[in-house]
């Protein structure tokens, strides 16, 4: 019920700039599989951002699907977790919203989410009292309070997770952001990974709404050196995924970082910029739908999930 009263005040809540690129509807692929093969004794990473909206039944639907997902690997007896790229509730972060929009979805606690969750941060988490919800909610899954970075290792992968509003936010002071850099140095520094992967919201590269931003170069440096395989990202209301490449956008099959937008968790969908940016070699416009990632010894498989049952832009990569 609480859910349907903010209806209104949600949903009026929610710009779509005049700028935005129409949606487009990819069509599916004529071979689009109904599984994804798997790595045996590899380790699952499956999720989206830009999520919880009210009244959308998409971020219901998303929720149900990595539910589904995670409930399999689990009773399979796979290691797993289930990430976001920030925006995890619209239009901002306040309690209230949690509680209408994101608790019924993917902050149901009769499914498997909540227990496996690791969260990143997004602009729209901060828009109330700087995300002081945000953290109540997710406690210590969401790293310290007030920051919302952290890492962990997820079978034989090293998970880092940014806050990419300290680049942008004015909030956040020039010391918070050396912190986080800094920090990020020593983590990379200090991991004996063979392979990494890094997720914020907003990505460095885009061919959606917001074109990407220039202001992630200094953090996609930082990874580029520290010999980061994989960056996940939000923030654009589409699925994209770009060839290997290098903090400047030059391709790079030795070093580059693989970049996946995955803005598709609930929330409504933008369209895509023409020309498209150098380095896209897939993206998927008008449906909802999460990314899988299979972890591998030194190698992973990915996968767009469709909220159809459908798998999108099915492939797989070796670690640098």
């Amino acid at each position: 019920m609480r859910r349907s009263r903010l209806v209104g005040v949600v949903m009026g809540s929610i710009p779509m700039a005049a700028c935005f690129p129409p949606v487009e509807r990819t069509p599916p692929p004529a071979d689009a599989p109904p599984e994804i093969l798997a790595l045996a004794g590899a380790a699952v990473l499956i999720g989206a951002g830009d999520i919880a909206t009210c009244p959308s039944p998409y971020d219901e639907a998303t929720a149900a699907l990595v539910d589904s997902v995670a409930r399999a690997d689990s009773a399979a007896g796979v290691e797993d977790a289930i990430f976001t790229l920030g925006d995890n509730v619209y239009p901002s972060g306040a309690k209230r919203y949690f509680d209408a929009c994101w608790r019924p979805s993917w902050g149901d606690t009769s499914r498997r989410i909540m227990r496996v969750i690791r969260p990143a941060v997004g602009n729209h988490d901060l828009d109330f009292n700087l995300g002081a919800d945000y953290y109540d909610l997710f406690g210590d899954k969401a790293g310290e309070a007030g920051r919302g970075y952290y890492s962990y290792d997820l079978g034989a992968w090293h998970v880092v997770v940014l806050n990419s509003e300290m680049m942008v936010n004015p909030a956040f002071s020039v010391d918070s952001r050396r912190a986080q850099e800094n920090w990020l140095r020593e983590d990379l520094a200090n991991n004996t990974e063979d392979c990494s992967i890094a997720m914020f919201h907003r990505p460095r590269f885009s061919s959606g709404a917001h074109a990407g931003d220039l202001r992630m170069t200094t953090l996609w440096s930082i990874l580029y050196e520290g010999g980061v395989d994989v960056v996940l990202n939000g923030h654009e209301h589409h699925y994209e995924r770009f060839d290997p490449q290098t903090p400047l956008g030059l391709p790079d099959s030795a070093k580059g970082i693989t970049q996946f937008i995955v803005g598709t968790g609930g929330a409504s969908l933008t369209g895509i910029r023409t020309p498209v940016q150098p380095n896209s070699a897939r993206r998927i416009q008008g449906h909802h739908g999460v990314l899988k990632l299979t972890l591998g010894a030194d190698e992973y498989q990915h996968a767009f999930l469709d909220t159809e049952g459908r798998v999108w832009d099915q492939g797989a990569g070796k670690c640098h």
